[in-house]
C-alpha cells in the first residue's frame, strides 16, 4: 500500500470546474487507503471444454461469453466461429474473477484428449492466489471551506493499481494460463476504464456535490507484481469513503449536522431524497433508544451518500454500530432511488447483497502478500462477514416511474463503507482512514489522536 500511496507515476486530470488553487478559507486534508480484495465467492472458478473436429466448446461462468471467445481464438490461433462458450451458472462473480482462467485451463487440457470433455474446478487457495485482485487503493481528498461555512474547493487524487484487465482488454487475452505458454501472450499495460465509460480508478471521484472548484485525478500505478481487474464499485468503493467522510469531518469540526450540511450542499432534489429518505427511516430507532436510555456507550450512527457513477442510482445508508473490541453493525437503513422500478423486491435483494458484502469489505476483508506472491490461501487468512455479524438491513424505496430505469446492483458498495466509517467517528471519535476498519486500524488512529 506504500507503493501506491507515494507513486510518483504522472497523474491524469480527469475532470477539472473553476480554479480550485484561487480558493482561500480552512483547509481539510486527508488519505485513505483500500487494501487487495478477493471476490472471495464461496464456490471456486469451474469450466468444462471439449475439442472435437478441430472446434472449440466450453461451458463456463465467465461474465462475458463473447470477450471469452475472442480471448480463447486469440490464443489459440482459431477463428472465433470455431469456438463456442455456452454460459452457465457458477460461483457469484463481482466482475472479473477466475472464471475466465478456468476455461483456457481446461480448454487446454481438452486438447491434448480430442473427442473427450475436461472439467477444471480451481481449488481454494488456487482461487485466493491466481485469480485477478480488486486493486489497493489511495485516495487523497483536500476541501476548503470558506467563511460562509461552505466547501468552496475540492481535489480528490485516486492512485491505484489497474481496474481494467478483462479478457481482450488492452490488445490482449489477460488469461493466466496464456502468460505461461511456449508463445506466451503477457498482460500489456492497462488503460483504465475511461471516466465517459463509468471510470475505473476515478470512478465517483467527482465528487456529487455542488462544489464550484473541481480538480480530480487518477494515477494508476502499473509497477506492482499483483494480478488486478475490476471488482465490483471499482474505485467507487474507496472514493466514496474518501468524499463522504471528508463530507462528515468537515460537518462535525464545523459544527453542522451531517445531514442538514449535506443536502445544504446538493442542488439535485433526487439526492436530497434519498438522504432524507436514510435519515427518516432510522429515526424511529434512534429515538425509541434514546427515550429507553439504552444507547450503550460505544455505539454510533453514520451516514454515507452518493449517485452511483454520477449517472446510475442515488443511494444514501444510515448506519448504527456499536464498538468494543471490534466494530459490530446493528442496523443499516437504505434510501435506494433507481428511476423507475420495474421488479421492488430485486432492487431490494441487489441493495441488501451489496450493503452485506460491502460491511465485509469494510471491517474484515484484505489479501495478504509475501513479497510477490500472493500469501491468503483460505477462510481462516481471509475472514468473511459471518451470518451471526449480519445486520438488521431496511431499504426504502423511491420509485419514479416516469423516469428511466437505473442500475442499481453497486450503488450501495461505497455509502455502506462511509456509513461505518462516519459512525465510527461518532462513537469513538476518530477517523480511521485505513480499511479494513479492524481492532488495529481502530488502535491505530486513536493513537494518532494522543
Amino acid at each position: 500500500m506504500d507503493a501506491i500511496r507515494r507513486s510518483a507515476e504522472p497523474a491524469e486530470v480527469v475532470h477539472e470546474a473553476g480554479d480550485p488553487d484561487a480558493a482561500r478559507g480552512r483547509v481539510f486534508e486527508a488519505t485513505v487507503t483500500r487494501p487487495y480484495l478477493s471476490h472471495a465467492s464461496i464456490g471456486p472458478s469451474a469450466a468444462v471444454a471439449e475439442w472435437r473436429d478441430g472446434r472449440l466448446r466450453v461451458w463456463s461462468h465467465a461474465q462475458g461469453p463473447y470477450p471469452l471467445r475472442a480471448a480463447l481464438a486469440d490464443v489459440f490461433g482459431v477463428a472465433p466461429e470455431a469456438i463456442e462458450v455456452a454460459h452457465r451458472p457458477g460461483a457469484g462473480c463481482y466482475g472479473h474473477n477466475g472464471a475466465d482462467d478456468a476455461a483456457l485451463d481446461a480448454a487446454l487440457l481438452a486438447r491434448a484428449t480430442p473427442g473427450r470433455p475436461v472439467k477444471v474446478v480451481w481449488d481454494r487457495a488456487t482461487e485466493f492466489r491466481c485469480a485477478p485482485l480488486g486493486p489497493g487503493m489511495a485516495t487523497r481528498v483536500r476541501a476548503v471551506v470558506g467563511e460562509d461555512g461552505r466547501v468552496s474547493a475540492m481535489e480528490v487524487v485516486a492512485n491505484s493499481a489497474p481496474h481494467g484487465n478483462r479478457p481482450g482488454r488492452n490488445g490482449a487475452p489477460n488469461l493466466r494460463a496464456a502468460a505461461y505458454l511456449d508463445k506466451p501472450f503477457p498482460t500489456p499495460r492497462s488503460g483504465d476504464v475511461p471516466l465517459a465509460s463509468g471510470g475505473g480508478a476515478d470512478r465517483n471521484a467527482v465528487p456529487g456535490y455542488a462544489i464550484p472548484n473541481l480538480r480530480i485525478s487518477k494515477r494508476i500505478v502499473h509497477e506492482l507484481p499483483y494480478r488486478t481487474s475490476s471488482l465490483r464499485a471499482l474505485g467507487g468503493f474507496a472514493n466514496v469513503y474518501a468524499i463522504e467522510t471528508m463530507m462528515d469531518r468537515i460537518a462535525r469540526e464545523t459544527g453542522r449536522d451531517p445531514v442538514a450540511f449535506r443536502l445544504a450542499h446538493l442542488d439535485d432534489p433526487r439526492a436530497c431524497a434519498v438522504i432524507e429518505a436514510a435519515a427518516a427511516a432510522a429515526a424511529p430507532l434512534r429515538a425509541r433508544l434514546q427515550r429507553e436510555g439504552t444507547t450503550s456507550e460505544g455505539a454510533g450512527w453514520g451516514l454515507g451518500y452518493a449517485r452511483y457513477k454520477n449517472t446510475a442510482a442515488y443511494c444514501a445508508v444510515m448506519a448504527r454500530i456499536e464498538v468494543d473490541a471490534g466494530i459490530r453493525v446493528t442496523d443499516v437503513f437504505v434510501g435506494l432511488d433507481a428511476g423507475e422500478i420495474v421488479n421492488p423486491d430485486g432492487a431490494i435483494n441487489q441493495t441488501e447483497g451489496g450493503v452485506i458484502q460491502a460491511i465485509s469489505w469494510t471491517l474484515k476483508e484484505s489479501v495478504r502478500f509475501e513479497g510477490a506472491a500472493v500469501a491468503t490461501q483460505g477462510w481462516g487468512d481471509y475472514p468473511i462477514l459471518t451470518f451471526s455479524e449480519t445486520p438488521e438491513v431496511a431499504v426504502r424505496l423511491i420509485d419514479h416511474p416516469e423516469a428511466p430505469p437505473l442500475g442499481c446492483a453497486e450503488a450501495a458498495q461505497g455509502p455502506t463503507a462511509a456509513a461505518l466509517g462516519n459512525a465510527l467517528r461518532d462513537a469513538v471519535g476518530v477517523h480511521a482512514p485505513d480499511l479494513p476498519l479492524t481492532r488495529e486500524a481502530i488502535i491505530a488512529a486513536l493513537e494518532l489522536t494522543q
